[in-house]
């Protein structure tokens, strides 16, 4: 998938709250939006190598967004809301296996109490789909989240309680870095949710993981990994 051209390389400084960094690019110190609430400090110190998108518009507290940041070699992107749109590419071009044959009925669909990212169907069935990113890779594991996340572990149970014959549920997880091997869910930062979601998934849950490489203007699915669910003391 394209992804908007004239990323700036940038030195990340420091980030004052959840949602503001603070870049230098070119020797001056500037304001830059965070698309991610996470905690990031295993990827966001200072000194570490950042691409911040240019941003204008009315009303706009910054000039730009702090998106992605190198690890290494590896690029990884921030910007916790670029997985829906890359799985809305990834679904209608079919290069998801797993959801072959579905089609997208309908984009942030609330049912209940919750907004799930897509209600997909099929043959008429329906699928409900929640999409996660995870940024966080530590000797190979990706693991979800890296902060604790009260409304991910509500998606969950909420998800697998929505169950039903004629409807299926599945969440996916887009890895947004291509040096994952596995996925666990972070039980030292979150236990709460990791339990909801080794929960769910023993009820019926589908749990699909994709890690994809990022390059500053293309983001590409990579594969399908493997993911272990038993409790881990961390």
């Amino acid at each position: 998938m394209p992804l908007p051209a004239g990323l700036i390389e940038a030195e990340f400084v420091s980030r004052p709250n959840r949602f503001l960094s603070r870049v230098k690019i070119a020797g001056r110190i500037h304001d830059s939006h965070v698309p991610d609430p996470g905690r990031l400090k295993e990827l966001l110190f200072p000194g570490a190598r950042v691409l911040v998108e240019p941003k204008s518009g009315a009303g706009r507290k910054t000039k730009f967004a702090t998106v992605m940041v190198y690890s290494g070699t590896e690029l990884i992107s921030i910007n916790s809301q670029l997985p829906n749109r890359f799985v809305r590419v990834c679904l209608d071009a079919g290069a998801l296996p797993e959801f072959a044959g579905w089609s997208v009925k309908k984009q942030e669909y609330t049912l209940g109490r919750s907004r799930f990212d897509f209600l997909l169907e099929r043959d008429g069935e329906e699928k409900l789909l929640e999409v996660k990113s995870a940024t966080l890779v530590e000797n190979g594991t990706a693991r979800f989240p890296d902060a604790v996340t009260a409304r991910g572990t509500r998606h969950v149970q909420h998800l697998v309680e929505s169950i039903t014959p004629q409807r299926s549920a599945a969440v996916l997880f887009i890895v947004q870095r291509s040096d994952a091997t596995r996925f666990e869910p972070h039980w030292g930062r979150d236990p709460e949710f990791a339990g909801a979601l080794q929960t769910a998934v023993a009820a019926g849950l589908e749990l699909i993981i994709y890690t994809t490489r990022l390059e500053p203007d293309a983001m590409t699915l990579k594969e399908s990994i493997p993911f272990d669910l038993e409790t881990r003391n961390e």
